[in-house]
């Protein structure tokens, strides 16, 4: 695979190359070491595409598992304990179970970094909230978000957010006093 774009978040490439020229050496040696022809593996039910043979985006984060965690990066979870101050007094909420947390995907030297082939949504909320949460823990300072560009996306289950959806959003959302430099980028095949 390659590296076909890259968009600036607050400053974000010029700082990570700058702060983190290893670590992005790094993202962009994984990224080009992936062989996309090896995840053409998911057969589509959807009814706009049945049978068709799409990219796994399972198998897509597989491989930058198997890329970047034996170079040192790694996954890094937070606990969540829930607030219960919030709720009415005759309200009883449900348990919430065991085990609630958030992860990053990646994260070396206070570096994060997230791999990226789902809904729009999720990319909007690593960058936005996630990244913000992470780096006001203390766990990160900077951020990278992988994301496919819309030729490559197309190519994935209907749904499947790109860069360049995203680029525009965040163009014309601007940039907020919380908000962390990140840098964004899209891959293609």
């Amino acid at each position: 695979m390659r590296i076909a774009a890259e968009f600036s978040f607050k400053n974000g490439s010029k700082i990570i190359t700058k702060k983190h020229k290893i670590l992005y050496d790094e993202i962009h040696f994984c990224v080009s070491s992936i062989d996309a022809s090896a995840h053409l593996t998911k057969t589509s039910r959807e009814k706009t595409m049945p049978g068709k043979t799409l990219y796994s985006p399972k198998s897509l984060n597989k491989s930058f598992d198997e890329l970047l965690l034996p170079r040192g990066w790694a996954k890094h979870r937070e606990k969540c304990d829930y607030p219960k101050q919030y709720y009415y007094k005759d309200y009883t909420p449900q348990p919430m179970g065991r085990g609630a947390f958030r992860e990053m995907d990646f994260v070396k030297n206070r570096l994060g970094v997230e791999v990226q082939f789902g809904k729009y949504a999720f990319m909007v909320y690593n960058v936005c909230a996630k990244m913000t949460i992470f780096n006001k823990l203390g766990i990160i300072d900077e951020g990278v978000e992988i994301v496919p560009v819309k030729a490559f996306a197309d190519q994935m289950s209907t749904g499947v957010s790109y860069f360049e959806q995203f680029v525009w959003d965040l163009e014309h959302r601007g940039i907020a006093d919380i908000d962390i430099p990140v840098m964004i980028l899209g891959i293609d095949k």
